[in-house]
């Protein structure tokens, strides 16, 4: 069995970080929890904090960073839409100097370190599936370039800093993911639906609907990030991680309807600037390399999801609770 190390998670308090953390705690391994709680909440690692192997530490990665561990997870950028365009220059630093800083500490300690990256990366691609060889179909200058355009410039800084310093690299391309512990108003598309499903509001859909999407369960993603981790070497990624089941997003809002028990109509909105069409991962890489591939089903993972919400929901009646 592998010896216990002291593993650093930066955006260890929002939704996948706070999962990767209690994956990493039952492994016996020692964590360092880092995130400024801009999306994250301290509610997702508070079970852990009596924990003596646990510890947080409330730091921007924007900042250089002077800690001593055995194993970086970057995760630390807000994901959704709605928070990375509320402060766009923050959400490109946060990428860009995050990545500049956790990578010179990586160097500094000799350790290996792993880039949460993002299938944004693709853009709206005109190639479908994604494979990780496809470079992408981006806009620089759109409402959502800080975050594209931030998580491709890390890309680079990791290879870079692996072909420059022979860094142990390791990056994923996450697909939509979904589970508890999302934000609650956080804007993305099973968050929203399975919220407004719950509140019997009218579920939001923005464009026509007949764009895709294919979402993996939390457990599965984390399933997959160890897995690249603990890769050897010579195994730097990217590797896409997502779930390959795609559906159009229509589809998907019928069956969160359907599965809270709604009857609240569906109300149709102007699809946001330089959203993709279609969105499925090829995990081929994944299935080769890594030996993984996800094997929560839809069903089982929005129903877990769904009664998390409901758990919240009713949290913020009560005590007035905003996710």
């Amino acid at each position: 069995m592998e010896s216990a190390k002291r593993i650093l998670v930066t955006g260890g308090a929002g939704f996948i970080g706070s999962h990767l953390i209690d994956r990493l705690l039952d492994m016996n391994h020692d964590v360092l929890c880092v995130d400024n709680l801009y999306t994250g909440t301290k509610r997702n690692f508070e079970k852990h904090l009596q924990n003596p192997r646990f510890d947080f530490l409330r730091h921007d990665i924007t900042q250089p960073l002077f800690v001593e561990v055995d194993e970086i997870y970057n995760l630390a950028c807000p994901a959704s839409p709605i928070h990375y365009q509320n402060d766009p220059v923050q959400t490109t630093k946060t990428s860009v100097h995050g990545a500049i800083n956790v990578l010179g500490l990586a160097k500094r300690l000799k350790c290996k370190i792993l880039q949460a990256s993002t299938s944004e990366v693709y853009g709206d691609p005109v190639e479908h599936p994604q494979t990780e060889n496809y470079w992408g179909n981006v806009n620089p200058i759109g409402p959502r370039s800080c975050y594209d355009e931030g998580k491709r410039c890390a890309e680079t800084l990791f290879f870079d800093y692996h072909r420059q310093h022979q860094l142990r690299i390791k990056v994923a391309r996450i697909f939509n993911t979904y589970g508890p512990r999302m934000h609650l108003e956080d804007g993305r598309v099973v968050s929203n639906f399975v919220v407004q499903s719950l509140r019997n509001q009218s579920v939001t859909i923005y464009g026509d609907g007949s764009q895709t999407r294919a979402f993996c369960f939390v457990d599965d993603l984390v399933d997959g990030l160890i897995a690249l981790m603990e890769s050897p070497d010579e195994i730097t990624g990217p590797i896409n991680l997502g779930n390959p089941d795609e559906l159009t997003i229509h589809q998907i809002a019928d069956k969160i309807r359907n599965m809270c028990g709604s009857h609240a109509p569906i109300s149709f909105k102007e699809l946001p600037g330089d959203d993709p069409r279609q969105r499925c991962p090829d995990i081929r890489e994944a299935k080769t390399q890594l030996g993984w591939t996800p094997h929560t089903n839809l069903e089982e993972g929005l129903e877990t999801t769904i009664q998390y919400f409901r758990s919240v929901l009713r949290l913020e009646t009560s005590e007035g609770f905003d996710g």
